[in-house]
């Protein structure tokens, strides 16, 4: 709507009961939460009245008031209102009535969060050597960003197959008839998961046990032993991802042959020790991708022990790493090791009234206020801030309520 630079409202009135002029705003933009400024006197405006005992902003019944735009003066609300981009309530009488193009919005009822952004680095995780204990050369081994699951053949040693299972405990010692142990429990899950049975998942190898491991090696095209050799096999606590070779085809394998990440691709930061109290497990946080995409995910697991990162100058902050699963993987694409950007929530308001920021006036007697208008009225009413996030206010005062139109600049 059009309006000219003149109240069309009541007054309101100070707790001292001397009124405060309901004014007509300038235009404002959107700023970070302001300290609201202090009240001033009204002759530290260029152009404004002498200042008297009233409230500044209070006039004479018979002295016409109007609204005006602050293009000058050296007080400290000037300052303050410059300097946040608001829009300030004023009266004077001699410059000429103008009029400014005006809009309305509604006091909305919603979720305000603030967020802090940080570095981080989506990939696959870091990369860890898988235990081998085959001697021979190299024959085989699968390809680097190849998963491998549980029963599957990482490489060859010899001709002969070095094999997946699941577990956290090591391969290392020779499994028989009459070994007994959790590793023996360990190889029988994996064997009754690889759908091999006749046999009893314990701490015992039995006779029964071997003969199940007879017709898995039959299907593995090795020696029918029935004897699992520690080399013949490696663990990992789940699916694993081909990260590199550490022995290439022909090479002797006298160490790892493989090292392996994650299959699932996640984000890590380092996040600085002074920002810890952002990260909590199981929180949700957005990320933004290369190209612009985003994509939600849950933070995972926050480390405990800080790590001092070494820099150019020698010094470095303390960190904690923090991983973070994507929900939406595709928003990935095929990037790996790429930088993304994490937004991580620092605070938020559920459910509460929002105004856009630039509905905000500052009031010269102090504090802020919103410019409510019914039909062909206008009222200027105090309101209290509090979180500002993507171009909202929180705001509680007087009358304010989910659907009441308060007044903005046009766009």
């Amino acid at each position: 709507m059009t309006a000219p630079f003149e109240p069309a409202g009541p007054a309101r009135h100070s707790p001292d009961g001397t009124a405060a002029t309901a004014t007509k705003p300038s235009r404002a933009v959107g700023v970070a939460a302001p300290e609201p400024p202090a009240a001033t006197a009204a002759g530290d405006l260029v152009g404004t009245a002498p200042a008297s005992d009233d409230v500044v902003g209070a006039a004479p019944a018979r002295r016409r008031r109007r609204v005006r735009w602050i293009v000058g003066g050296v007080s400290v609300l000037a300052v303050a209102a410059t300097a946040a981009g608001l829009r300030i309530a004023d009266q004077d009488t001699a410059p000429p009535t103008r009029t400014v193009t005006t809009d309305t919005a509604e006091v909305t009822r919603t979720d305000l969060s603030e967020t802090t952004d940080v570095d981080g680095k989506l990939g696959y995780g870091d990369a860890r050597d898988l235990p081998n204990r085959k001697q021979g050369v190299v024959t085989e081994v699968l390809g680097v960003g190849a998963t491998a699951t549980r029963g599957k053949v990482l490489y060859k040693v010899n001709g002969e197959p070095v094999v997946l299972l699941y577990g956290g405990l090591p391969a290392y010692r020779p499994l028989a008839t009459g070994t007994e142990g959790a590793d023996v429990r360990q190889f029988e899950r994996n064997l009754a998961a690889l759908s091999y049975s006749g046999f009893t998942v314990d701490n015992k190898y039995t006779a029964k046990t071997a003969e199940a491991v007879k017709e898995w090696q039959e299907d593995l095209g090795v020696s029918e032993s029935g004897t699992v050799e520690p080399g013949a096999i490696t663990y990992a606590a789940g699916p694993v991802r081909i990260a590199e070779h550490k022995t290439p085809v022909g090479g002797e394998a006298g160490g790892p042959v493989v090292s392996v990440t994650d299959t699932v691709r996640i984000v890590t930061v380092d996040l600085a020790v002074d920002n810890q109290r952002l990260a909590r497990k199981g929180a949700q946080v957005t990320v933004t991708i290369p190209g612009g995409s985003q994509a939600t995910g849950t933070i995972t697991s926050v480390g405990t022990v800080a790590e001092k990162k070494d820099s150019e100058d020698g010094g470095g902050e303390a960190t904690i790493p923090v991983t973070i699963t994507l929900k939406e993987a595709k928003a990935a694409g095929a990037l790996d090791q790429a930088p993304v950007q994490v937004h991580l929530v620092s605070d938020s308001r559920k459910g509460v009234l929002t105004v856009p920021v630039s509905a905000l006036l500052a009031l010269r007697e102090g504090g802020y206020g919103v410019a409510v208008v019914d039909g062909g009225t206008r009222q200027i009413v105090a309101v209290k801030i509090g979180m500002f996030a993507d171009g909202q206010v929180e705001v509680t005062g007087e009358g304010l309520v989910e659907g009441v139109k308060v007044e903005v600049p046009a766009s």
